[in-house]
């Protein structure tokens, strides 16, 4: 089945229009229009195979909102019609206990991420939202309210999930000193997860620029770290800091503000390894931790937790055609905060 995408032939090339083929649906498989796709940096990454391992042609796009046309002979979760999600993987092995739990984003015996992965049992490669349509496992698949705001769902699949997740396992809620470092894509849902759970939210930047739309977006303080007597206010202050950020930068000195017993979760992952001191961690118990994502049952709870509380990604609408403009405006951080593709849009 073939359906026109945008792709990167190599590392040095722009997105250009390309036709692909998807595998035609399974008996336990779902058929999607794809109406939205979210853009996230790690598309950029592996266009640029920054991480390595890219292989070409490359149809980026984990962040996929369609409606369902078809559906295979066995499917029991979904019906033509329904509006439905695919975040940033499509299969898992199923037999481990993180896939038993729920958590396939730790599978154990081999994930297939939405994009630059291999169809199981196929020998096609795995492309993702920046096309016309889908095929996909509705185990895979998330359901989504038909009355949200589909312009600003897409990101939820990865830029929600990824600061869902961990401000859920440390338990953040009414209490709890949260300290947001970035204020981008992932920085800004974040803060309003974090608001909406009932903690104190302290946006840490080093963009004086950033310090109203902190504010605006619900941040109780905006601290920036670059001024030494804002820095010093935060000295073990926090129980949890989310580190969104991918570029380089100092861990050391960011772990000095959490409290005794308190963690920073990494999600950012800057091109080049950062150096760490034990003494950060020795000192005070503190501890560094990471996260990534979520299971299918954890983004299905994210958006139905999203969809109660109106809760969505700031977003800037484009065309397909425009996605290179959209990928420089991103690498000079010139997006509030998150681009998503219309697929109808001419």
């Amino acid at each position: 089945m073939n359906t026109q995408a945008y792709a990167a032939l190599d590392k040095d090339s722009a997105l250009i229009p390309h036709a692909i083929e998807r595998r035609e649906p399974g008996p336990h498989d779902i058929q999607m229009d794809i109406l939205y796709c979210g853009v996230c940096h790690s598309d950029i990454h592996q266009v640029k195979n920054d991480w390595g391992g890219t292989t070409y042609p490359i149809v980026p796009g984990h962040e996929v909102v369609g409606k369902v046309v078809k559906i295979g002979s066995h499917v029991s979760k979904y019906k033509i019609g329904d509006i439905v999600g695919v975040g940033c993987f499509v299969d898992s092995c199923r037999t481990c206990n993180p896939c038993k739990d729920g958590e396939e984003n730790f599978c154990e015996g081999g994930i297939v991420w939405t994009y630059n992965s291999k169809v199981p049992g196929e020998n096609l490669p795995t492309y993702g939202g920046y096309s016309k349509s889908m095929v996909v496992d509705e185990q895979y698949a998330l359901r989504i309210d038909p009355k949200m705001d589909l312009t600003r769902v897409a990101p939820l699949l990865c830029a929600g999930i990824t600061t869902y997740s961990p401000l859920r396992h440390w338990k953040v809620g009414k209490g709890s000193k949260l300290g947001v470092l970035g204020l981008g894509g992932l920085g800004h849902m974040a803060v309003k997860f974090g608001v909406a759970f009932g903690a104190e939210v302290t946006v840490l930047s080093s963009s004086e620029n950033k310090r109203a739309d902190a504010l605006a977006l619900g941040a109780h303080q905006f601290v920036n770290y670059k001024n030494a007597a804002e820095a010093a206010t935060c000295n073990s202050k926090f129980d949890l800091i989310i580190d969104s950020v991918s570029a380089e930068h100092n861990l050391n000195f960011f772990m000095t503000m959490l409290k005794r017993d308190a963690t920073m979760v990494l999600l950012g992952i800057p091109a080049v390894p950062t150096e760490f001191s034990h003494r950060s961690v020795i000192s005070k118990r503190r501890n560094l931790s990471g996260s990534g994502i979520g299971g299918t049952k954890e983004t299905q709870e994210m958006l139905d937790f999203c969809a109660e509380n109106q809760i969505y990604c700031d977003v800037e609408m484009i065309k397909l055609s425009e996605i290179n403009t959209a990928y420089e405006r991103m690498l000079n951080n010139d997006v509030k905060y998150r681009f998503v593709i219309d697929l109808n849009a001419e």
